[in-house]
């Protein structure tokens, strides 16, 4: 299969594959959509099996960041990054500069950010070859760690469906099966356990798990075994496609409300869970936080002002009323959340992609 028929190209404008002998780096860069604006994901660093697996990875996640700024009514396209390699043996300064020099190459078409694998300290070593970065810790503009504002977007959520479904506006009495406590799981399972909910999780990071799980009483169970908790709410919040053919039977949870990206592994897949009364929570809807946050750094350093938390949380507070917005138009309509959350996206896009050509005319 060539990457113009691959299912996960999706029309995206443009597809950069990047090699640096003496760092090792081997790095993907997919542009989806730039018609709102210049195109900012984050960027993943795993050890791929293959890079056909990483150029399918990079397609999937630059398609939903495009979707994801779009909904959260951003002035951003969307794109995204994956660096083939172990995180935790492989990482170097002169990787993340060489990575940095690559996307200095693309000419501000895309701008980088933390995602699995990279922290703010990575982005920090490849803004030393490139302005093209976000999510920095030092300076008047710069946004940190997006993580924990990913992680109240999901929190927020969490209590919308625990209002729909349960009448209830804590989590008391609610059991949450978590998948994957890294960063963002992380503080979630803090901002969960504080409203009341019982939280049973996994991660393959046995060393986080046991801390995680210590201060927030959770119970631990192995990876494979997390889809079998008797749950009201699953929560994915590792990689992608874990609501797939192989999963779907297992989990009993009434809704799924997560920070992964891409957690459907096939758009139909959706649609069971909805003709099964499983509400889902279109993902790239409620883990918008993060690049909300990252979105406030761009903002700043266009207008050489300052990082703007109450810009942030106005925009956060707006997303949640689209994501209660999208919940009620499922009901009314009869349709799956999924659906609704794309078509939002799509028309949104579009609209700025057409006003782009006007102007150019």
């Amino acid at each position: 299969m060539t990457l113009f028929d691959s299912p996960s190209f999706a029309n995206h404008e443009g597809v950069h594959a990047f090699f640096d002998e003496k760092t090792g780096l081997k790095a993907i860069v997919a542009v989806h959509s730039t018609a709102r604006g210049p195109a900012v994901g984050g960027t993943r660093m795993w050890n791929y099996a293959s890079s056909a697996e990483a150029l399918e990875d990079v397609l999937r996640l630059s398609k939903g960041m495009s979707y994801k700024n779009a909904v959260a009514d951003l002035e951003m396209g969307g794109g995204k990054s994956v660096i083939i390699g172990d995180s935790r043996t492989q990482k170097t300064p002169e990787l993340f500069r060489a990575f940095g020099r690559a996307v200095d190459t693309l000419g501000g078409v895309y701008y980088a950010a933390e995602d699995v694998g990279v922290s703010v300290a990575d982005i920090a070593e490849a803004r030393k070859t490139t302005s093209r970065v976000l999510g920095l810790k030092d300076g008047p503009e710069a946004s940190g760690d997006p993580s924990p504002v990913t992680a109240e977007g999901v929190y927020r959520s969490t209590l919308a469906v625990a209002r729909r479904l349960f009448k209830q506006d804590d989590l008391t009495g609610l059991t949450i099966a978590m998948q994957g406590v890294g960063h963002v799981g992380g503080y979630l399972a803090e901002k969960l356990a504080a409203a009341g909910a019982k939280l049973v999780m996994t991660d393959v990071n046995t060393a986080t798990l046991a801390e995680v799980a210590a201060r927030t009483g959770a119970e631990i169970v192995a990876p494979d075994a997390i889809y079998d908790v008797k749950a009201d709410i699953y929560a994915p919040c590792a990689l992608g496609a874990t609501l797939n053919p192989h999963t779907l039977d297992r989990i009993t949870a009434k809704a799924v409300v997560g920070a992964a990206n891409n957690q459907l592994a096939t758009p139909e897949i959706g649609r069971i869970l909805f003709e099964r009364g499983v509400l889902y929570a279109p993902d790239y809807v409620v883990n918008g936080g993060g690049i909300i946050n990252v979105a406030a750094e761009m903002n700043a350093r266009q207008t050489k002002g300052a990082f703007d938390p109450a810009w942030v949380e106005k925009k956060l507070s707006r997303l949640i009323e689209t994501f209660d917005e999208i919940l009620e138009r499922s009901a009314v309509e009869n349709r799956p959340t999924h659906e609704i959350a794309d078509a939002i996206a799509e028309a949104r896009i579009a609209a700025a992609a057409d006003e782009k050509l006007k102007q150019a005319a």
